[in-house]
């Protein structure tokens, strides 16, 4: 539970005052009773010694000899007291709460505590509870008269009345007292109001600097240490407001550069935790939580780039390069650059950029496929019209029938490498944007049917029938005729080289929405779903 300031102060004034006004009354208690009581004290032995005095002087009357029942009932009256006479062998002659009847009965006293002190010591007092009038007293007791005719003066009070008495002294003091504490705490609490009002204006203004909010000064009421506290303060605002302004912009740098680069840049600490990483990283790897606080591999699941960390971070390497290849949401391969984050020699974290070079190897690997394949295309046809030709350079040129069968073949192969440089160069041509489109209407079904005369002669020698299932009332369609026709023809000539002998191709066509669908269908092997993504791939 949250307890503000002036309650504190509050809290401590009442403890001090409650301390030293609990530690003023139980001196004063303390000391007034033992006051009362010395005085009560002195008071009834001052009456002793007068009362003693009394005594001794009816003892000097000859004539009438003294009634020590009356005289006690005389002391007892005059100074409110009880007054006892005991004769020197403990027999009591006299008492003033007593009767000449119960005189008679009453006990010996001579093993009271006052009364032998009284006689071996002549003067004799006690504190406790008289069995003969039922009550707590305190005695005092001394001898009077000659030595034939001795006896013992006893004066009592009863305790009942010193405590009543000390009772009414601490009641007076503890009334001050409460007077005291009650005044002392209004006091207090104005006190503390009045010191924390500008500690609690300070709080107020120190959180809303927390919360960001600069534009609040606290107000200088005073030229002491909490003025002092409130300057500083307010210069301290100022001087934080301007650098978190200088932060903000740099991190909103930073941010632009990060969140604009096409790599991936993630940022460790030196506990191997994420501190940073960019939308691109996040991007390639999916992540849509905040990776900030965890571990690479909570994030990234991968093995490469934790160990990569670890190299960097542990064992110190100035630079390290790895490439991964990730499998999930799609494959690709990343090159991975990290380098350690050091200031004032001391290491602090890692950072690590990722760049994604799956085009760049796929790439590679379709120049690499291109060489293999144009020089595989290539070592065919001029193999053979090399070896033809110097078959008729040998003398197979006499040989008429012979000669014009080889040159006929040279002549084939010739188309075929022709053909092949144009493939390469309707390659090029369409990878560099100049390949021209010549869109005109046209009747799709004469078009198909030409199309197919072309490929018949190739499908009769392996004994494939094609057939026509295209619908009459086509619409006219906008197309080029040339591609369109090098379209059907690569297609259908793929459907008669991977189909056995036999076999059934079908041309068919149908709208779709504002589109021309056609499709050739035939019954061979077919492509195996692994190679389906990369149909539409050169060659």
């Amino acid at each position: 539970m949250r307890i503000k300031l002036y309650w504190k102060l509050t809290f401590i004034f009442c403890f001090v005052v409650i301390v030293a006004i609990t530690t003023g009354y139980l001196y004063l208690v303390t000391h007034l009773k033992s006051y009362v009581e010395s005085t009560i004290a002195a008071h009834v032995k001052h009456q002793l010694y007068l009362s003693k005095d009394l005594l001794e002087s009816l003892q000097k009357d000859k004539i009438n000899p003294i009634d020590f029942q009356a005289s006690a009932a005389r002391i007892g009256n005059i100074l409110g007291l009880r007054a006892t006479i005991i004769a020197p062998d403990g027999k009591v002659l006299g008492d003033t709460d007593l009767t000449e009847d119960q005189l008679s009965v009453v006990e010996n006293h001579s093993n009271r505590p006052e009364v032998k002190d009284a006689l071996s010591k002549g003067f004799g007092m006690s504190k406790r509870f008289s069995y003969t009038i039922k009550k707590d007293m305190l005695y005092m007791a001394i001898p009077f008269g000659k030595e034939n005719e001795r006896g013992l003066l006893r004066l009592a009070v009863p305790l009942y009345d010193i405590e009543l008495l000390e009772a009414k002294i601490r009641s007076v003091v503890g009334v001050s007292v409460i007077g005291i504490f009650l005044l002392s705490l209004g006091l207090t609490v104005f006190l503390s109001v009045f010191i924390s009002r500008p500690l609690s204006e300070m709080s107020l203004i120190a959180k809303s600097m927390a919360r960001g909010d600069f534009s609040k000064k606290v107000s200088i009421h005073s030229r002491d240490e909490i003025g002092d506290l409130a300057m500083a303060l307010n210069a301290m605002s100022d001087d934080i407001k301007d650098k978190i302004e200088n932060v903000n912009s740099e991190r909103a740098k930073l941010d632009l550069v990060l969140s604009s680069m096409f790599e991936g840049v993630i940022v460790t600490g030196a506990d191997e935790k994420i501190i940073l990483m960019n939308p691109s990283l996040r991007k390639i790897f999916l992540i849509d939580s905040d990776p900030e606080g965890k571990k690479p591999l909570e994030v990234i699941r991968n093995t490469a780039v934790e160990e990569m960390i670890e190299k960097i971070i542990k064992g110190r390497q100035h630079l390290a390069t790895e490439e991964i290849v990730i499998t999930m949401p799609e494959e690709k391969i990343l090159k991975v650059n990290g380098v350690p984050i050091m200031r004032n020699n001391k290491l602090e974290g890692a950072i690590l950029v990722f760049h994604d070079i799956t085009e760049l190897r796929r790439l590679e690997k379709i120049r690499q496929d291109f060489v293999a394949n144009v020089s595989h295309e290539l070592r065919t046809p001029v193999s053979s019209i090399k070896g033809y030709a110097e078959t008729l350079l040998e003398g197979a040129l006499e040989d008429k029938d012979n000669a014009k069968e080889f040159i006929g073949i040279i002549y084939q192969d010739s188309n075929r490498l022709a053909s092949l440089i144009n493939d390469l160069l309707d390659l090029s041509k369409i990878e560099s944007g100049k390949m021209k489109m010549f869109f005109i209407e046209l009747d799709p079904i004469p078009l198909i049917k030409r199309t197919v005369t072309i490929i018949e002669n190739q499908a009769k020698a392996k004994s494939i029938t094609l057939i026509i299932d295209v619908p009459q009332g086509l619409p006219k369609i906008k197309a080029d005729e040339a591609r369109f026709s090098q379209v059907m023809i690569n297609l259908l000539d793929n459907a008669i080289k991977y189909s056995s002998e036999g076999g059934t191709a079908v041309i068919s066509a149908r709208v779709d929405g504002s589109f021309l669908q056609v499709d050739i269908s035939d019954t061979g092997m077919g492509i195996s779903e692994k190679d389906l993504p990369r149909i539409f791939e050169r060659f």
